[in-house]
């Protein structure tokens, strides 16, 4: 029970970071980007290269990796998303076509070999038989820490509540002269760096490989299906929904089928509550 406790946990954390990110896009500017994965890998890659490559150290690197990813993300949200806005279909293809792109740059220059980046910790912390490494114990209070102080800067400062006014009524938002692409900037930026710290924290205990965006891409699309599409707080539920019942089941039966529960959570959702358990309109 406390494997499943703690496990779960972690796994919670680490899908709530790539939910978070996926849902705030959507929820300000109204953008499905599956390129959100991308940003994962990216901050792995850019971790691996500075630590590994480059011989700098841990912190630094991992602060450089995420300021890097944050850039590319308003990047590209400049250059090929803001000209397509208005096509729901042309940012669904130029995001996976970026998605495409990551995965194909890493195989060029990194080969398909799995890549190591060292961990912030390597303690580990025993209690009644279970042991944990020190670097998923980060991991999980640096998840929490990301989500608390997001809800923050949402709530406590004034360009959270722009960001909120334009959630809720965008055309209200331009009238009071609140600068919208000015703020989908920011939010894809904030978005991406917490997909890219996602990224960075959990490759010690995972693999940085070239097809490493595919599956938190998934996890991330389930869980705010099941949460509901523009609500943060619904893509935090269906991130601890997902992350223990994907850790009871690879306890219960077996790992290999930890993939199904996903699947089965966005089909059950769709058929009993298409909106996600807190889906809405506006994404706070």
């Amino acid at each position: 029970m406390l494997n499943i406790l703690v496990y779960g946990a972690v796994t919670s954390a680490v899908y709530a970071m790539l939910a978070v990110g996926f849902t705030l896009i959507f929820g300000v500017a109204r953008v499905l980007n599956l390129a959100h994965g991308a940003f994962y890998g990216l901050g792995a890659y850019a971790a691996y290269v500075l630590t590994a490559r480059l011989g700098w150290p841990l912190l630094p690197a991992a602060i450089v990796a995420v300021l890097f990813v944050a850039a590319f993300g308003v990047a590209v949200e400049r250059v090929l998303i803001r000209p397509l806005r208005n096509s729901a279909l042309a940012v669904l293809m130029i995001t996976i076509a970026v998605g495409l792109l990551f995965e194909q740059a890493m195989y060029l220059l990194f080969g398909s070999e799995a890549r190591n980046v060292p961990a912030f910790s390597n303690a580990t912390w025993s209690y009644a038989g279970l042991d944990v490494s020190g670097q998923r114990l980060l991991t999980l209070g640096f998840g929490a820490a990301v989500i608390g102080l997001l809800w923050l800067f949402i709530n406590r400062t004034r360009l959270g509540a722009a960001i909120l006014a334009l959630s809720q009524d965008r055309e209200g938002a331009l009238y009071v002269g609140i600068p919208a692409d000015r703020i989908y900037a920011v939010v894809m930026a904030i978005s991406a760096a917490i997909a890219a710290s996602a990224g960075v924290l959990t490759a010690p205990f995972l693999t940085v490989q070239p097809t490493m965006d595919l599956l938190p891409m998934i996890k991330a699309f389930s869980i705010v299906i099941v949460g509901g599409l523009g609500s943060i707080p619904g893509s935090i539920l269906a991130a601890l929904l997902l992350g223990y019942s994907e850790t009871i089941v690879a306890y219960a039966i077996s790992p290999a089928w930890t993939e199904i529960v996903s699947l089965v959570a966005v089909l059950l959702t769709l058929i009993l509550r298409p909106a996600g358990l807190l889906g809405k309109r506006a994404a706070f």
